[in-house]
């Protein structure tokens, strides 16, 4: 393929100037002499050009173009690997998809054209939200009933997507649990269970799937942790620690693969109106009360648009970040108190 081949006309020139330019083939990695990348893009289908596969199923954006090369600014091709992982059907792969803010992931995702894996332990709820995907969206969606507590979840779903010659485009790490009472009351197992989920397999599904986006130049990882994460959490301390966990890894991930083409983000958001809360027992927490909260759609609208503009921490709602900002600079001895006061159970639930 010649140089610029298949390109926007005002990107031509640019390539062909950059094209003989010798880069740093992955920062901190040796020197190569960097040659044109295959016309792939960031999400979707090999012959896909970068901003209409990002961007949604119509949109030509020049600005998602020039951002698709930057991030790809030290990738270079392996074609001893690269055949491989273009194997099979790009899929974006959905946990915890059967309702709240991974239902409204999966609608964002499927409106924009990308055929999705979705997994969930209710395989009757699951399979609903695949046929309205598939109906509303035309749109492959595949429903996976999983309980991503066992320990060979990760390798189920991996045979899952091989038996049907997929490969993962994007991860989306949305599911998680959480429990909310004192540290000392909760059961080993019940603790064991959450940092499976929420810190076991979301770290073992990016170590499995991230790899092989490197190599094609393109995709990318989307958590969904907590503005908990930002501070330590008295009486749901177990999952404000496992959501801070989520955002530190992303962070780090982030910066070890700059340059190489693929989105690695998180967003955190404050308190949203899903079943979780009443599901982990924090419904009558003070913090309930006093912090306004989102809505699934809005936080599935700030997450796709963050990660599509290639953002590391995406944090939705006007007082998210001046929430975080204030977490970040109040001195412990004051927060940990403040935080504990805020979610501590009330009422008949504080005394279980």
């Amino acid at each position: 393929m010649a140089p610029g081949r298949g390109s926007p006309p005002h990107l031509r020139r640019w390539r062909l100037r950059a094209g003989d330019r010798t880069d740093m083939c992955g920062p901190g990695r040796n020197r190569v002499r960097r040659t044109h990348a295959p016309d792939v893009g960031p999400v979707g289908d090999a012959s896909m050009p970068a901003s209409r596969s990002i961007g949604g199923r119509f949109m030509r954006n020049p600005l998602l173009v020039m951002l698709d090369w930057w991030l790809r600014r030290y990738w270079a091709a392996d074609p001893a690997r690269l055949g491989a992982a273009l194997r099979g059907t790009p899929v974006t792969l959905i946990t915890g998809a059967s309702e709240g803010i991974g239902l409204a992931l999966a609608r964002r995702f499927a409106a924009a054209g990308h055929s999705v894996v979705l997994v969930a332990r209710r395989a009757d709820l699951l399979e609903k939200v695949a046929a309205e995907l598939r109906g509303s969206h035309g749109v492959e969606a595949i429903a996976l009933p999983l309980d991503l507590a066992l320990p060979d979840a990760v390798e189920r779903i991996a045979a899952a997507l091989a038996e049907r010659q997929l490969y993962v485009d994007v991860l989306v790490n949305n599911a998680g649990l959480g429990l909310a009472g004192p540290f000392l009351n909760h059961d080993p197992a019940e603790i064991d269970r959450l940092l499976n989920v929420n810190v076991k397999v979301a770290t073992a599904l990016m170590r499995r799937f991230l790899p092989d986006m490197c190599v094609r130049g393109r995709g990318g990882v989307l958590n969904v942790s907590s503005l908990g994460g930002y501070a330590p959490g008295p009486y749901q301390a177990a999952y404000y620690a496992s959501r801070g966990y989520l955002i530190a890894l992303t962070r780090a991930l982030g910066f070890e693969t700059r340059g190489q083409g693929v989105r690695v983000a998180v967003v955190a958001p404050g308190p949203v109106n899903t079943r979780f809360h009443a599901r982990m027992g924090a419904d009558n927490s003070l913090y309930r009360w006093l912090i306004p909260a989102g809505t699934p759609e809005g936080v599935a609208r700030a997450a796709w648009r963050g990660f599509r503009w290639g953002k590391r921490v995406i944090m939705p709602g006007l007082l998210a970040w001046p929430m975080a900002l204030a977490m970040h600079v109040t001195p412990a001895v004051i927060l940990v108190p403040l935080m504990g006061m805020l979610l501590q159970q009330r009422g008949d639930d504080a005394r279980r």
